[in-house]
């Protein structure tokens, strides 16, 4: 029997921005940045290990925004847009470039790299992502799972019922349509967990979900073997917490991997760096400064000037930092198996978005890791394998909990956002007492479109990415203006269904911008 396991995690998710109103806009890059330097590098490492039959498990969460995006035909349309413009302007960089050989090198290989990420879009993934993903869960090395419809922060909708079961039901119904099963696990949104929450997941046959350490280790019960194993709720749901010792190797801003000076810098791009003459017709309205992606530097350290990149020394690094990473799991794993009564299991969650967006280098050090973690005795493991070997599970209600600052709600509720949540409430606590009302009265076609597309607004409005923006300072205007947008569609869908005056042009435009969940049914929603 092996001494321990290894569970890593990703969630990947971003919040649903689609405005075929416009006939580009800044916030659906977000998606294209994210399928270009992090989903599609995912892909290619997962086909490199197959093709090198190398044994490893990977556990991918796919939120339902997401999921709706990567296959939505305007979206497709406008990602091949993006990669064209980029490979344009790598071609001008060559060429600007032409008389500085460090940088112009580095031109080339965005080129090249462009180029790359086209080809395999179009000619090995045939613009279908998801497909791709499934075939690699087909072949037993990836676990997909996914989590609620929007990504609602489940704590904070907790004063209904309804709204959390929605939450929930629509998000596993989403993620059974694209890929025709439905998941075992569930990522919890922002990790955030109240107890009585795992009922909700088991009655959408979810068997296990993932909490932050705090969660386990303050649980009704002291867990016996802390975070390294999981516990099982009342029902039997398991939780499986996140191990802090792997976590601040990869996510410590001081002391994490991605902040080592040989790694490429995120935040100095041309996008930010030329003239806007120059770099203008890349811009969204030729005016806002962005990413483009294209970075020419390091991150070389505090308060000296920023060296060239060089993408040798960095992969070099990403791979001491492999080893780095599977030394200290393996004597991670030798001290607590001595005091452990089963194998430990670490599990390792982080976001998606982190490898190859946020740290480029992510992707190769991810694959090395997956690819040396066998040689040094440790077994990468879904947590559905840890269930499948190990079913006898101590019992404990975690603690409410996130993986948010400071552990617990106040990213979600404080003085930026909290005025949210009382017209959330207040909208969902309308659409639950009036779907009630209907449970036995039949409606026109015009009106139960009416009625989905209201359960649909709500949804959007419930995002957690919202209220977190607004905490973080980003783009604030943007996600104001997504509640506040998203609230008045519902608004005016409810008071249109009680007068029984519905406009259906502008039903029509409404379905057509929001288009997300096609097959809901708002019966459903007080199911």
């Amino acid at each position: 029997m092996e001494n321990g396991f290894l569970g890593i995690v990703l969630h990947a998710h971003l919040p649903f921005v689609r405005h075929p109103e416009h006939p580009s806009f800044f916030e659906e890059n977000w998606l294209f940045e994210a399928m270009t330097e992090c989903y599609i590098p995912l892909l290619e490492m997962l086909d490199r290990l197959e093709n090198d039959r190398v044994g490893y498990r990977l556990t991918l969460s796919l939120s339902p925004p997401l999921l709706s995006m990567l296959c939505d035909e305007l979206l497709q349309s406008r990602y091949l847009q993006h990669l064209h413009k980029l490979i344009e302007l790598a071609e001008k960089e060559t060429v600007r470039t032409r008389r500085e050989p460090e940088l112009n090198k580095l031109a080339r290989l965005y080129r090249r790299f462009y180029r790359h990420t086209l080809n395999f879009y179009q000619n090995r993934c045939r613009g279908d992502l998801l497909g791709a993903f499934g075939m690699h869960q087909a072949h037993g090395k990836l676990e997909l799972i996914t989590t609620a419809a929007t990504h609602g922060f489940l704590p904070l909708l907790s004063v209904s019922e309804t709204a959390v079961r929605n939450q929930i039901h629509v998000g596993i119904d989403t993620f059974r349509r694209h890929f025709g099963f439905a998941p075992k696990g569930f990522w919890l949104p922002e990790c955030g967990y109240y107890p009585g929450l795992e009922t909700f997941l088991k009655e959408a046959g979810i068997t296990y979900f993932f909490v932050d350490s705090h969660s386990l280790l303050n649980a009704s019960q002291p867990p016996v073997n802390g975070v390294y194993a999981p516990l099982a709720c009342e029902n039997g749901v398991a939780a499986f917490a996140r191990d802090p010792e792997s976590s601040e190797q990869v996510w410590s801003s001081q002391q994490g991997y991605p902040g080592d000076f040989d790694y490429r810098e995120y935040y100095r791009d041309i996008g930010f760096d030329l003239d806007l003459d120059d770099i203008g017709p890349y811009l969204v309205d030729g005016q806002l400064r962005a990413n483009t992606g294209i970075k020419y530097y390091r991150i070389t350290g505090e308060n000296r000037p920023k060296q060239p990149y060089d993408p040798r020394a960095a992969r070099a690094k990403a791979e001491l930092h492999a080893q780095d990473f599977i030394q200290k799991r393996r004597r991670q794993i030798d001290v607590l198996a001595k005091r452990m009564d089963r194998p430990p299991l670490i599990v390792a969650p982080y976001d998606a978005e982190l490898f190859g967006h946020w740290w480029f280098e992510g992707p190769h050090w991810l694959e090395q890791v997956l690819r040396i973690a066998g040689e040094n005795g440790i077994r990468t493991v879904s947590c559905a394998d840890d269930l499948q070997r190990f079913p006898f599970l101590q019992e404990a209600t975690p603690s409410a909990s996130t993986w948010g600052e400071h552990g617990y709600s106040s990213y979600w509720i404080n003085e930026t956002n909290d005025w949210i949540y009382p017209y959330l409430h207040q909208a969902g606590r309308q659409l639950e007492a009036f779907v009630a009302e209907l449970k036995d009265i039949s409606v026109s076609p015009l009106q139960e479109r009416a009625f989905n597309q209201a359960v649909r607004s709500l949804l959007l409005a419930q995002s957690s990415d919202w209220p977190f923006i607004m905490k973080s300072g980003t783009t604030v205007d943007y996600a104001v203006k997504r509640i506040t947008d998203h609230l008045a569609r519902f608004n005016y869908l409810y008071d249109s269904l009680r007068k029984g005056k519905i406009d259906e042009r502008y039903l029509s435009a409404l379905e057509i911008m929001d288009n997300i969940f096609p097959d809901i049914d708002f019966r459903n929603y007080c199911v």
